[in-house]
């Protein structure tokens, strides 16, 4: 099984979502950033190299929210979404085609990633407005 991060960035009641680019593995499915963890890395410094190589920004990364759990063809993930905050860089997509910020209603109406669902399906629960 391989841990994934995830990051949960809230912008008055807006989530960032970002869209995986057509030589991706999962190619056109939405998703809340991240990556997987590597060797010796810890959950929050995964996630702050993967906001970094994938985006262009310096975040902190605050308390797990929520994990998922999901088997994929090409294997089993936990993915463990976490609060992040971005604090400075500009946006730069590398392995995205697209960005947004999103309510968990809107959220839940794109193509989202199979293991992204129960992290939106949690923030739609929750209240929206509250900072996490």
């Amino acid at each position: 099984m391989k841990l994934v991060t995830a990051a949960i960035i809230q912008n008055e009641g807006k989530y960032f979502i970002a869209r995986r680019g057509p030589t991706e593995k999962l190619a056109g499915y939405w998703e809340f950033p991240g990556g997987k963890v590597e060797d010796g890395e810890s959950l929050s410094d995964c996630l702050q190299r993967e906001l970094e190589e994938e985006l262009g920004i310096s975040s902190k990364i605050g308390a797990v929210v929520i994990t998922s759990d999901y088997v994929y063809e090409h294997g089993h993930i936990q993915l463990v979404a976490m609060a992040a905050k971005i604090v400075g860089g500009k946006f730069n997509l590398t392995v995205h085609d697209q960005y947004d910020w999103l309510s968990p209603s809107e959220i839940l109406k794109l193509n989202l990633a199979p293991a992204d669902v129960p992290v939106a399906e949690f923030l739609l629960a929750t209240n929206p407005k509250k900072q996490i």
